[in-house]
C-alpha cells in the first residue's frame, strides 16, 4: 500500500497539469481503454484466467462506477479549484471510509482512532498549507470543492465495494473488468452526450502526464488496491492518504528544484509518525 501511495501522490500533479485540456470523460475514457488493451494479453492469453472474465464483469462494471466517477469528479473540480484545496479536503476520505464501513462492515471508532485522524488532518494541512497560518487562514471553499467532496464520498465508496465484492478471482481479472467497465461507461456518456474524443491535443509533456496515470495510477495501482483488499479493511487502506501530501510536496521539491521549509519537514514527520499509529491502532483493533 506504501507503493500505491507514492504513486497516487504523483498522480496529483499529472492530474492538475491535465485538468481543463480535453473533456473529462474522454480523458478517462483513454487512459481505462489503453491500461485494458495493455492488460489484456496477460489476461486473455491464459485459460484459467480468461474464464474468470464473465462471471467477474458485472461486478467490475459497478466498482468501475465509482473508480472513473472519483477521477472525472476530480478533473472536472481541478477546473474551478487547487489543488491546494483538493489536497486539504483529501485529507477527510480516510475519516468518511471509517464512518462508512460502521454501516457496512459494523466497525467501530474507538477514542483513539478519532484522536490519530485527528493529528493526521492536522499534520497533512501543515504539510498542504506549507505551516503558513496566513495561508490556512485564507484558505475558503468554492464550487469546484463541493464537486471534489462528492468525488471523495465516490473514493470512499469504491474501498467498501471493492472488499463487497471481492470473491476469488485474482487480482488481475478484477483489475482488467473493472478497466473495461470504465471503459464501457465513458464510452457511453460519450456517445449519448456527443463529446468530442479530441485525443490530439494529448502531446508533449501531457502525453508524458497520461502516460503516468495508465501505467503507474491505473494498471499498477489497481492490481496492489486489489491484492490489498484481499487481506485489508478498507479503514487500513485508507489511512494511508494521510502521507499523500508529504509524498506530493517531496516530488514537487524534487522535480521543480523547490526547497521546503523546516516547518513543513516537520510536518510531514508527524504526518508519516500518525499514519503509522493509525495502522499500529486498526491492526491492533482487527485482531480483537
Amino acid at each position: 500500500m506504501f507503493l500505491a501511495t507514492v504513486l497516487i501522490g504523483g498522480s496529483f500533479i499529472a492530474v492538475e497539469n491535465l485538468a481543463g485540456l480535453i473533456n473529462p470523460f474522454s480523458l478517462i475514457l483513454l487512459r481505462f481503454l489503453i491500461s485494458a488493451i495493455i492488460l489484456s494479453p496477460f489476461v486473455l492469453f491464459r485459460q484459467k484466467l480468461r474464464r474468470q472474465v464473465i462471471p467477474t464483469l458485472k461486478r467490475g462494471a459497478i466498482i468501475s462506477l465509482f473508480y472513473a466517477g472519483f477521477f472525472i469528479l476530480q478533473l472536472i473540480a481541478l477546473e474551478d479549484t487547487t489543488a491546494l484545496n483538493t489536497g486539504a479536503l483529501y485529507t477527510l476520505t480516510p475519516l468518511l471510509t471509517a464512518l462508512f464501513s460502521i454501516f457496512f462492515f459494523k466497525d467501530k471508532i474507538s477514542i483513539k482512532q478519532y484522536s490519530i485522524f485527528f493529528l493526521a488532518v492536522i499534520s497533512t494541512c501543515g504539510v498542504i498549507f506549507k505551516g503558513s497560518l496566513d495561508l490556512l487562514l485564507s484558505f475558503s471553499l468554492n464550487e469546484g470543492d463541493l464537486v471534489f467532496f462528492i468525488s471523495m464520498i465516490l473514493m470512499a465508496f469504491y474501498s467498501i465495494v471493492l472488499k463487497l465484492f471481492q470473491k476469488n478471482e485474482a487480482p488481475i481479472v478484477m483489475v482488467f473488468s473493472i478497466l473495461l467497465g470504465g471503459s464501457f461507461w465513458m464510452f457511453l456518456i460519450l456517445i449519448l452526450f456527443d463529446i468530442p474524443l479530441n485525443w490530439s491535443f494529448i502531446k508533449g509533456r501531457y502525453a508524458f502526464d497520461i502516460g503516468y496515470l495508465i501505467i503507474m495510477t491505473t494498471l499498477l495501482t489497481l492490481y496492489l488496491y486489489q491484492k490489498a483488499t484481499a487481506v485489508l479493511n478498507p479503514k487500513i487502506i485508507m489511512s494511508y492518504i494521510y502521507l499523500n501530501p508529504a509524498i506530493v510536496a517531496i516530488l514537487v521539491a524534487i522535480f521543480n528544484g523547490i526547497v521546503l521549509d523546516y516547518i513543513v519537514w516537520i510536518f510531514i514527520f508527524i504526518s508519516c509518525i500518525s499514519t503509522v499509529l493509525l495502522q499500529y491502532i486498526l491492526h491492533q483493533e482487527k485482531k480483537v
